[in-house]
């Protein structure tokens, strides 16, 4: 088999013993397992492990990741590992097995907690997120087996994550073929498109492409300069992505290929760029030193887009050998080249932003702020500035002269009072371009930060020392504040705050968001570095847990009418009220009220469909009254593989949450997905919130919404 000749060809002959006892036990354990595809379970973990070798990566990397699903899929426990194979490879296989469990499409509260996950395997052990690097490369190659749905959220999920942390440690060899994968499913037509007329345009080029190589060539001998001088097409998902941000058709991107340099010496690279330019007239704008100003992933480079006598453009990048090894295999060149000093400084500074998010992390909100601050340092989008003594700052696109001062120091940002760029003074919320020289003024009288800077600032790094800064500096107010914002979110939903926030909620509650005491979790709540949401949902979560209740099928023609007290419409009294049973509003539902001829009023909820085809005039605000004593129905479409047990883990989850079903139906889609459509008796709407969100937290189930009729 072609792994195991790599394994003999790139290990000594201790470390291939090891893995081919890892290749053997992970072989015995998978026996009998398939994939979708009908393959050998056992194919997937050779696939990864053979992506690793190739990259370079040590025995125990590549060890665990022959390993890697043992331990979620089959009978072998980490003990087992442990004993066979070591700590560290153990270790490397847990961190993979918890990874696993991360689930995307999941509530906003919930992205949050899944990239903390990550950056904290990335963290512990960078290795960890290179196996689920490749662990992912390898099901995107074989994504072609599942339905449509599942190819594209996948696909989605890829996009949006895996790529850019690729991007971000650098590996552009597992980068670029995820997001050529990924255009492949989500954008089939595009896709097509630029296989065939990509390759038919190459095949055009060819002879150009080959005059080019050949003329600098030339330029490196007469410079009397060893190196190496090939063509290169792009890859298709950079090419579409200029298509699409551009408004360009494939006839009016003209660098389709570029051609790369490499040479021994970083001042041979710009020898080389000088000669070049000498020959062909270089496009303005279109010349960038990647080597004086690498990029935030350490990637080096010379590009300059040049114009032939012809009219012709194309794209000439240089490097020098050792850069071409780090923008090729990034972080993983750490192993691949271990000798190398350089390699090993390169490794530091990434891990050291690795480090930079795990420190500016714990104090931005459990949610969407924490994602998309995330995303804004993970993509490559960036600008970069220049101190006064023209020292080089890296910057999110758009990011401000706040942002530059945190960038300086914390204390620098705590200070601010104004900023100048280019030498005038400008406002604290300008926008920063490329270029700019900027200084900070600073106080040391001064007020300190502002919370309206929390509304302007890009990057997650000074959005964390404006929270920390609170955070120190506020402490009782924070407390008294997230007291008050917990009690009112709790009342909302129908709860005492001292009634779910027990000695026992707490604990569990501590150990998923690690807080020492009450107060600090009210603090961190009060300035805004936990969601109020997230508390109050689990608080609830264990409230209901406490005393267990068996589910049970009710008869819904026996369901208490719920009583005209229980809703108030505006303007109107002594009416009779009915509820709708195409939307089944709950207490907590956004709700209107439909004046019907003779039958009262029928309250609907504000998203009713069946409110698109009536009389509008005849629609009046209606709102819950505080205190509802009654028995309400609502629906849920369950969409999910369609494996056996599903029906029994819907109705384990009922089950703990101590509710009753009064109907259940199932189906199976056109894309081979098993829909399960539930009607459910509550009290309110929280219930169903959180019967969701308990819901989507299995992988197999892809999406969990309301119903109508």
């Amino acid at each position: 088999m072609e792994v195991i000749e790599k394994i003999q060809k790139n290990y000594t002959a201790e470390d291939g013993q090891l893995l081919l006892a890892a290749y053997s036990y992970a072989e015995q354990m998978h026996s009998g397992q398939k994939r979708a595809s009908g393959e050998p379970y056992f194919t997937h973990p050779c696939a990864v492990a053979e992506i690793l070798i190739d990259l370079g990566l040590d025995t125990p990397t590549v060890a665990a990741a022959f390993l890697h699903d043992v331990v979620e899929d089959t009978p072998a426990t980490e003990d087992d590992i442990l004993k066979r194979f070591g700590k560290e490879i153990m270790t490397l296989v847990d961190g993979v097995t918890k990874l696993d469990k991360i689930h995307f499409q999941t509530h906003e509260e919930e992205d949050a907690e899944n990239f903390r996950k990550i950056f904290v395997a990335m963290a512990n052990d960078v290795r960890v997120i290179i196996i689920k690097l490749a662990d992912r490369l390898h099901n995107m190659r074989s994504l072609n087996y599942l339905s449509t749905e599942r190819q594209q959220r996948i696909s989605r999920e890829t996009l949006e994550i895996f790529t850019p942390l690729a991007g971000r440690l650098g590996i552009s060899q597992i980068k670029c073929e995820l997001e050529d994968l990924c255009l492949k499913y989500l954008d089939p037509e595009a896709y097509e498109f630029l296989v065939k007329n990509i390759h038919q345009k190459l095949e055009e080029r060819k002879s150009f492409v080959e005059f080019v190589v050949n003329e600098i060539k030339e330029i490196l001998k007469e410079s009397g300069i060893k190196g190496e001088v090939i063509g290169r097409p792009k890859h298709f998902y950079s090419i579409y992505r200029k298509m699409k941000n551009q408004g360009k058709s494939l006839d009016q991107i003209y660098d389709l290929t570029a051609v790369r340099v490499i040479v021994d010496k970083t001042d041979e690279c710009y020898e080389i760029m000088g000669k070049i330019h000498m020959k062909w007239k270089p496009v303005p704008g279109r010349i960038k030193d990647y080597i004086a100003t690498p990029k935030r992933n350490m990637y080096q480079s010379l590009h300059t887009t040049v114009v032939t006598n012809f009219g012709q453009f194309f794209e000439i990048q240089i490097r020098t050998y050792e850069m071409h090894r780090m923008a090729e295999y990034g972080i993983a060149a750490h192993w691949k080249y271990k000798e190398n000093k350089s390699i090993e400084s390169n490794f530091d500074a990434r891990l050291s932003w690795i480090r930079d998010v795990m420190d500016w992390q714990g104090s931005l909100n459990e949610s969407k702020e924490f994602v998309d601050s995330l995303k804004n340092d993970l993509y490559d989008n960036e600008l970069l500035v220049f101190t006064p003594h023209g020292k080089v700052i890296s910057l999110p696109l758009e990011a401000t002269p706040v942002d530059f001062a945190y960038a300086i120091h914390s204390e620098v940002g705590n200070k601010c009072v104004g900023a100048k760029v280019n030498g005038k003074i400008v406002a604290l919320n300008s926008a920063l371009s490329t270029g700019d020289v900027v200084e900070i003024l600073t106080q040391s009288s001064g007020k300190g930060p502002s919370w309206d800077w929390l509304k302007f600032v890009k990057s997650g790094s000074a959005r964390a020392k404006i929270r920390q800064y609170f955070k120190r500096e506020m402490k009782e107010d924070n407390v008294k504040t997230g007291r008050a914002m917990l009690e009112a979110e709790a009342k909302r939903k129908g709860y005492a705050l001292n009634d779910i926030l027990t000695e026992s909620s707490f604990k569990k509650l501590s150990n998923k968001l690690v807080f020492s005491s009450v107060n600090e979790m009210l603090a961190s709540v009060g300035y805004g570095a936990v969601g109020v949401n997230q508390v109050i949902y689990k608080l609830i979560d264990y409230y209901k847990k406490e005393i267990p209740k068996p589910v049970k099928v009710v008869d819904s023609s026996k369901l208490r009418h719920t009583p005209a007290s229980s809703v108030t419409i505006k303007g109107m009294g002594g009416l009779l009220v009915k509820f709708a049973h195409c939307c089944n509003p709950v207490p907590g539902d956004d709700i209107v009220g439909f004046v019907s001829r003779g039958r009262g009023v029928i309250v609907h909820r504000a998203d009713c469909s069946n409110l698109s085809d009536i009389d509008r005039n005849r629609l009046q605000p209606a709102q819950w009254t505080g205190d509802i004593d009654s028995e309400f129905v609502a629906g849920i479409r369950i969409v999910a593989d369609n494996y056996e047990g599903l029906t029994a883990d819907v109705i384990a989850e009922l089950a703990v949450m101590h509710l009753a079903m009064t109907q259940i139906n199932g189906r199976i889609n056109k894309d081979k997905m098993a829909e399960i459509d539930l009607r459910v008796k509550l009290n309110k709407r929280s219930d169903i919130d959180l019967l969701v969100n308990r819901l989507k937290k299995n992988k197999r189930i892809a999406d969990v919404f309301r119903t109508t009729n």
